[in-house]
């Protein structure tokens, strides 16, 4: 359940008047009160004497860094497992599906890559370098390939090797899908105990992760004010035209989507963003992807008109894997910080951050704020210090709600997609 879904459930009209207040205007109230406090406590000029009390500001954010970072490894694990179990693929038209769900995210990854390279949005504002240097050579796929094998099942846990626990999460998902798929053909009701335990964790991690984003605002009051103190406003520079620099990507991913509508569909690339509308403006509003589903799968087949078979692969199933804006974010913000503290990611690094986003963006999908979550782990695969994530934090409430509409637009894309050259229409006149 997302921020937004919590505040309009019936469970809160008991709640206290403090979370009734939606998160987006939290935040932005603690983005005031903590730039207040930092030019009070010198804007770049401190007084030595409230040197304790600044460092201590840096708590809050540095609990829910290390919250998300706990929670990253089993929220992508069940994640997985539940999709698996829960969602209906046909097989010719569910691998046509994952193809063109990972041309999708490949592509977004590059875009994003290639923006951040260009416009290098880091290199607007410095930060002090962290004292571990990054780790990571040049390319080497058979490196990549052997490490993608974990020494033992629960070692991915705990070293967060997102591409490690996506081949168990995978492997498992995949043996427990056929299981319930042979129980289902042999008129047995067997797997139902365990589709109802991973449904139950994957719910647990979600309530848990609820928790933790309601303390978002506390950590973005700490680190702007800690920030705006010793540094003043100087590293906020970077963070705007890091803010530009995902916007325009983001914009090139959907001329990106329109194209291959246009190309790949009988879709009018107009009509079908005159018909997402709705779909597009609800994804921004709510942040979440999942409470937009019942929207975009309506609209694609009442406004668009894509055959119900279609709309139901693009924007059920495939919004379940599908997290292209998330993928594109979260590759960004790797490079940014690299930029930021003045490290250099090589290629064979960005090739690890392009695989370790692709497979995180899968564990994610759907997920209200996972992407915060996620981004421990991309950050972690070329070694980049997490605690620069608490920077990213300040401005995520925005481009959350950005990268969920393009995340809204790749389903919609992806349906168009499957609907293939021939309108509905037709089918009716050869009837």
């Amino acid at each position: 359940m997302s921020q937004t879904e919590s505040h309009n459930s019936p469970e809160t009209k008991a709640s206290p008047w403090w979370q009734r207040i939606p998160l987006t205007l939290q935040i932005v109230i603690a983005l005031a009160l903590a730039i207040s406090l930092g030019i009070a406590l010198g804007a770049g000029n401190p007084n030595p004497s409230n040197a304790a009390l600044i460092n201590n500001l840096a708590i809050p954010a540095e609990l829910v860094l290390k919250a998300l970072r706990a929670l990253a490894t089993p929220l992508i694990l069940v994640a997985v497992l539940h999709t698996f179990m829960t969602t209906n693929i046909p097989g010719t038209a569910g691998r046509r599906l994952a193809v063109l769900l990972l041309t999708n995210t490949t592509a977004a990854i590059l875009i994003g890559l290639l923006v951040a390279n260009v416009l290098r949005p880091g290199t607007w504002g410095t930060l002090a370098k962290p004292e571990a240097k990054i780790t990571g050579g040049g390319v080497d796929p058979w490196g990549l390939l052997k490490d993608a094998v974990p020494e033992a099942i629960l070692k991915p846990l705990v070293d967060n090797n997102v591409i490690q626990l996506i081949v168990i999460a995978l492997c498992f998902g995949i043996v427990l899908r056929g299981l319930k798929s042979e129980q289902i053909a042999q008129g047995k009701t067997g797997y139902q105990p365990v589709e109802d335990i991973v449904g139950m964790l994957f719910e647990s991690v979600i309530r848990i992760l609820n928790w933790v984003i309601a303390l978002v605002p506390f950590a973005v009051f700490g680190i702007v004010a800690k920030t705006v103190a010793e540094k003043g406003f100087a590293p906020f520079q970077s963070l705007a035209a890091f803010i530009v620099a995902v916007l325009v990507a983001l914009a090139l991913q959907a001329c990106y989507y329109l194209a291959r509508v246009k190309i790949g569909s009988w879709v009018n690339p107009l009509k079908f963003l005159a018909g997402g509308a709705d779909a597009f403006l609800t994804a921004f509003s709510t942040s979440s992807s999942t409470v937009t589903m019942p929207i975009t799968f309506e609209v694609l087949q009442t406004k668009v008109g894509l055959r119900e078979s279609s709309a139901s692969l693009g924007a059920l199933v495939g919004a379940n894997f599908n997290n292209d804006g998330t993928a594109l974010y979260e590759a960004m913000s790797a490079l940014y910080i690299s930029q930021v503290i003045g490290q250099h990611l090589n290629l064979g690094q960005q090739l690890v951050v392009v695989l370790t986003s692709i497979f995180a963006s899968v564990g994610a999908a759907g997920i209200p704020n996972a992407g915060l979550v996620t981004m421990t782990l991309v950050f972690t695969s070329v070694g980049l210090p997490t605690e620069y994530i608490a920077l990213l934090v300040t401005v995520d409430w925005f481009l959350d709600r950005c990268r969920t509409a393009i995340n809204v637009m790749g389903d919609m894309t992806v349906s168009a997609l499957l609907d293939g050259k021939k309108p509905r229409s037709m089918d009716v006149n050869t009837n």
